[in-house]
């Protein structure tokens, strides 16, 4: 054996090693690349028709639209906190009007396409016995929350929860978190009358809340 074969094996194991790593990281890169594009495309899409188990008496019409009749509806939960505006909110003020609730996030492309049809409604409503509240969710500041909103010329109030907990606080099967945006309408008695996992044109939220606004 010459006395050259030992440091030219050794700088041979060198190079695989290090041609090892390289593949393991490009691995690893490609693995996170992957999960980040499957969390982008569940935390904003078009939405869907569940809500994820439980019993809330929903009928789900071929539109996307789900109804409860007025005898089997489940009340919406305590629904306050700090605005994006930083003032204080509480749903359950707004007992005696319809409530129309409408998950968004200034990131969701959905969010923004619906964004002209609820700023339009609700300014049509707002004589009706109507309320629009936001539910602004996976904002990480309040900013670009409140761009959006001058943007599309929205003037009704979004409480701001970037976490999601108050989204966790409807009963199982009322919402599905990673469906955004979404939209809630609630009777005059607080109580879901009709709900949407998907974003909305001005036919279909119209669809939604007229009936809701001519009960009696």
């Amino acid at each position: 054996m010459s006395a050259d074969s030992a440091p030219q094996r050794s700088n041979r194991t060198t190079r695989a090693a290090a041609e090892r790593t390289r593949r393991v990281r490009r691995s690893a890169a490609l693995t996170a690349g992957l999960a980040a594009t499957a969390l982008l495309v569940t935390a904003c899409g078009s939405g869907g028709t569940s809500g994820g188990g439980g019993n809330t008496n929903f009928v789900t019409g071929t539109d996307g639209i789900a109804t409860a009749a007025k005898g089997e509806r489940t009340p919406a939960p305590d629904l306050s906190g700090k605005t994006i505006a930083g003032k204080t909110l509480d749903v359950a003020d707004y007992k005696g009007k319809v409530v129309v609730l409408n998950v968004w996030g200034s990131w969701c492309n959905p969010c923004r396409a619906e964004a002209k049809y609820f700023a339009k409604v609700s300014k049509e409503y707002a004589g009706k016995g109507v309320q629009f509240v936001g539910i602004n969710t996976r904002d990480t500041s309040t900013g670009a929350a409140l761009a959006f909103e001058k943007d599309w010329g929205i003037t009704y109030p979004s409480l701001y929860d970037p976490t999601g907990k108050l989204l966790l606080r409807f009963k199982k099967g009322t919402l599905n978190p990673q469906a955004i945006p979404s939209t809630l309408v609630l009777d005059r008695n607080g109580k879901i009358a009709a709900r949407s996992l998907s974003a909305l044109s001005e036919e279909r939220l119209l669809k939604m809340l007229k009936p809701v606004v001519a009960e009696k």
